[in-house]
């Protein structure tokens, strides 16, 4: 459920109690503090003062590498404000993505954030044919997307919508939910006579690289990345998005489905980031402001 950042009164009076320190020592502290939400994290993370968390440093704007190698994006951002708030370090491990939620399942990571899209199938460990294969996650949800289309500028196949895909040849990245995506629209294809050939690929990059040699029509992805795919200075020119959003759905932080009260702090903390301003000034760094949620949520995707 979405979560009420701290109200006028209490803000007021965290304020008051700033001024007039000596006589509010004893008062106790908003329930949405940093001291009130670091008491409530896990003993392990408040022993270990240290939240490690899982991504696949490859998929610019959202997380990626400087030219130092540091972790830097709209997730690491986030992170690190997150962590922040809660007196806490953060330590990105980078790994594959299709290792991060075994690894957030098997306590090797506390969470993992990397674009990771909050889906029921997710949620409840089903695979791509809908069986169970492993106990699921929880997640936190903080930005808003949707899958787009990715073509050469100027848009040469005349592409605008998913049936115009069909008979051609798409690059999705593995993994991703825009296999999904994908999938359903291959099925869909079939029906018509003109079946839809999917490739897919290690990283978008090499998604992307097959759309500009004219292997495949068009890629598939989450809206920051293609989107940043039109702008790179190594892109400029060459690709645009066609059509409109297809399937809205939520990034969502990877939480263990036994750690219900780490997910809760984390979305208290990230209301209260949205409330002060802290979340807005990443996203709009990153030029994805347009994907900002009001308020956190736990498990809203579909």
């Amino acid at each position: 459920m979405p979560r009420t950042p701290v109200g006028r009164a209490a803000l007021a009076a965290t304020v008051l109690c700033g001024l007039l320190a000596a006589s509010c020592a004893s008062a106790p502290a908003p329930s949405d503090s940093p001291s009130a939400l670091r008491a409530r994290l896990p003993q392990s993370i408040r022993a270990a003062g240290e939240l490690r968390i899982g991504s696949y440093l490859n998929y610019v704007p959202v997380e990626f590498k400087d030219p130092g190698g540091s972790p830097i994006g709209l997730d690491p951002d986030l992170a690190t404000a997150l962590g922040s708030y809660l007196g806490l370090r953060v330590k990105i491990l980078d790994m594959p993505f299709k290792d991060l939620i075994p690894a957030v399942q098997s306590g090797k990571l506390d969470l993992a954030m990397s674009a990771v899209i909050d889906s029921r199938d997710r949620q409840q460990g089903k695979d791509a044919t809908g069986h169970v294969t492993n106990p699921g996650v929880d997640f936190v949800d903080y930005f808003l997307t949707g899958t787009s289309i990715l073509v050469k500028a100027g848009n040469p196949l005349g592409l605008t919508t998913l049936d115009s895909l069909c008979g051609r040849t798409i690059a999705v990245q593995t993994n991703s939910v825009q296999i999904k995506v994908a999938n359903a629209q291959s099925a869909a294809c079939s029906r018509t006579g003109k079946p839809l050939r999917i490739d897919s690929t290690d990283t978008d990059a090499q998604a992307v690289a097959e759309v500009s040699s004219g292997t495949a029509a068009a890629d598939l992805n989450d809206y920051p990345a293609a989107a940043y795919n039109t702008t790179a200075p190594n892109h400029k020119g060459m690709f645009q998005l066609v059509g409109k959003y297809q399937e809205s759905s939520l990034y969502g932080i990877v939480v263990g489905r036994d750690r219900q009260d780490l997910s809760d702090v984390l979305s208290r903390a990230l209301d209260q980031l949205i409330g002060n301003g802290t979340y807005q000034k990443i996203l709009d760094k990153w030029n994805v402001g347009n994907g900002a949620v009001v308020s956190a949520t736990v498990n809203a995707g579909l």
